[in-house]
């Protein structure tokens, strides 16, 4: 599902008006099995015929033997289809299974599809994602619920800006919601995997208890108060997330579940922000993710999913919109680049930003502290511990789901990596987001490529000192200063201070579709980090922006590097002829290519915002 560039759209679409749900058509419904033990038994009962149906026993026995081989063959194939199907997803899935197990994702799941028949599927599939050693604490959203509580009882929900105006019937109310919430949630985890296809593999006894939900006074609140003359009552604000309690309860194999009511240091109850106790706790807990499921996809102007930003396009895309939302002008009042901004890296296009990006990037970035707050670098503590979205902005979706993506950037400027965005209508979504390449949802990232750009003269020197370990060894063949400059728009770097910690040169062969990847080279300090991975990614989305097809490389010591990253061995007849020309073959070069697939991803390297 290509889509094209963020950059020219904005998320502000409600998905309401244009996002469409897949029709099934009968054809579409796996037909049931039937076995061969069954077909034996309905083939010995006896059939009485009328005589005008009448026909010998022989013509019926090659009739019916036929039919029976020509069903059986096609049942028999479409088993063979399936379990190839089924194979092929456990190995191409295996990658994912390493780099999850053992990670913390915080999952808020947002009160509409709480008050939905999706949470059903999607609270089956993080118990699953559990059972496969992923760490979840879960905060679900709260204010449909109580919305429809205070109706029930003849009261008026109030807002004011971000946060829900809690007087005495509205805190009832919110009680009443987050305990009800929190039952469903412990009941539906409760009963565990199915134990029906699993016993002919032993006794998994262990398998009876289901999974264990734990929940506490994880948050510590503070009195929201007095703001502008409007007294918020029992609203309350994060004052400290209990990481080290939680973390206890994790390591305990229990899933989390934290409530947005938080207790304050006197023993009274506060309502809290959904959006900010999921984000404090995200950024608390360091977590690897933060996942918010919601009611729709994220799309762009023209109706298109939008698959990935960068964040500092998506800080670009929420500044743009600080005018007419009330949200996108608190987010730019969080994170004024006066005071702090975000982690430093280039704009997705791949290009030096301009002066005015250059501040983003060289910018102080932000320390927080839970409980305390955020270190400015100037001497001051910002107290914000999370970022808060609701009220009547994000009710009535004039701005689609810009409240969801401040968030997202929010959390994504102090250390959480990647924030998923996803649409909780879809079935399986969760899976498909987190065991496919290109995944269904919406990301917004602060580490992919950071600090990776082309190359330009000035980097020469750095190249050079990169580069010159490998040719001396005889890994690399020598480049001369003259042939680095007549290659060097080819040339992608990874820069960190100031400094060239890594390169990579994508050399195209247009006509042939394909290019060759050379010199990739990483400091010695830095190896071990996943640069060349990283390097390699970036050429690989890169050739297929360019529409090459297929990669390839000569290579006389890393060649177990680059097949473990689906490069395989060919002849020297796929390499192109204008380039097999120029090989020495006196190095006795190993020939290697990989296929490129279609890039859905979303990233893309050839596009500005405007």
């Amino acid at each position: 599902m290509a889509t094209s560039s963020p950059s020219s759209c904005l998320p502000i679409q409600n998905h309401q008006s244009c996002y469409r749900k897949p029709n099934f058509s009968p054809s579409s419904i796996t037909k049931p099995k039937i076995s061969r033990f069954t077909k034996k038994i309905n083939g010995i009962r006896p059939i009485k015929l009328s005589s005008s149906l009448e026909c010998s026993f022989n013509d019926c026995g090659k009739k019916l033997k036929v039919m029976g081989e020509a069903e059986s063959g096609g049942i028999e194939a479409s088993s063979v289809v399936k379990d190839e199907l089924f194979v092929s997803f456990f190995r191409e899935s295996w990658p994912y299974f390493l780099a999850h197990r053992n990670s913390t994702f915080v999952l808020l799941i947002s009160a509409e599809i709480v008050d939905s028949p999706h949470l059903d599927p999607i609270l089956m599939d993080i118990s699953l994602l559990h059972g496969l050693g992923i760490k979840f604490v879960l905060v679900p959203g709260t204010h449909v619920q109580i919305d429809k509580i205070l109706s029930e009882r003849g009261r008026e929900p109030k807002y004011d800006g971000r946060y829900r105006i809690t007087d005495s019937d509205s805190l009832k109310a919110a009680m009443d919601a987050a305990g009800r919430i929190r039952i469903m949630i412990e009941a539906k985890l409760s009963p565990g995997p199915s134990l029906s296809g699993v016993r002919r593999h032993g006794d998994y006894s262990r398998l009876y208890d289901g999974v264990s939900v734990a929940s506490g006074n994880f948050l510590a609140a503070k009195r929201r108060g007095v703001v502008d003359g409007i007294h918020y009552v029992s609203t309350g604000e994060v004052k400290k997330i209990d990481v080290s309690r939680i973390r206890e309860r994790l390591d305990q194999d229990c899933i989390v579940l934290l409530s947005n009511l938080g207790y304050s240091s006197s023993g009274e109850v506060l309502n809290c922000n959904t959006y900010e106790v999921a984000t404090a706790c995200a950024m608390a807990l360091r977590a690897e993710k933060l996942i918010c499921i919601i009611d729709g996809p994220i799309l762009d102007e023209c109706g298109r999913l939008i698959r990935f930003l960068t964040l500092q396009d998506a800080d670009m895309l929420i500044r743009k919109r600080a005018k007419q939302s009330e949200t996108a002008a608190n987010y730019v009042k969080a994170v004024d680049q006066e005071d702090f901004s975000g982690l430093g890296y280039i704009t997705s296009n791949g290009k030096v930003p301009s002066q005015k990006e250059e501040s983003f990037t060289k910018s102080y970035t932000p320390i927080f502290q839970n409980g305390v707050g955020f270190d400015n670098g100037n001497g001051l503590w910002s107290s914000e511990q999370g970022f808060a979205i609701g009220g009547q902005e994000r009710l009535s979706r004039l701005n689609g789901y810009l409240s969801e993506l401040a968030a997202a950037a929010f959390v994504c400027r102090v250390g959480v990596q990647r924030v998923h965005l996803l649409d909780g209508t879809v079935g399986g979504v969760l899976l498909k987001e987190l065991f496919q390449r290109d995944g269904v949802g919406t990301m917004v990232a602060s580490d992919l490529y950071e600090g990776t750009r082309m190359a330009k003269v000035t980097d020469i020197s750095g190249i050079k000192r990169l580069l010159q370990p490998l040719e001396e060894s005889g890994t690399l063949i020598r480049r001369t200063e003259k042939e680095l400059l007549e290659a060097l728009d080819s040339f992608i770097v990874v820069e960190r201070e100031g400094q060239i910690i890594a390169c990579a040169a994508l050399l195209p062969f247009f006509e042939e579709k394909s290019g060759e990847v050379a010199a990739i080279a990483v400091s010695p300090d830095c190896r071990g980090q996943g640069q060349g991975d990283k390097l390699l990614d970036y050429i690989e989305k890169k050739a297929s922006s360019l529409g090459l097809q297929m990669l390839f490389l000569l290579t006389t010591r890393t060649a177990d590097w680059f097949v473990r990253r689906g490069f395989s061995e060919c002849s020297i007849e796929c390499i192109p002829e204008v380039r097999r020309k120029k090989i020495n073959l006196s190095r006795k070069s190993k020939y290697y290519m990989k296929k490129l697939l279609p890039d859905r991803s979303g990233i893309w390297l050839n596009s500005t915002l405007p």
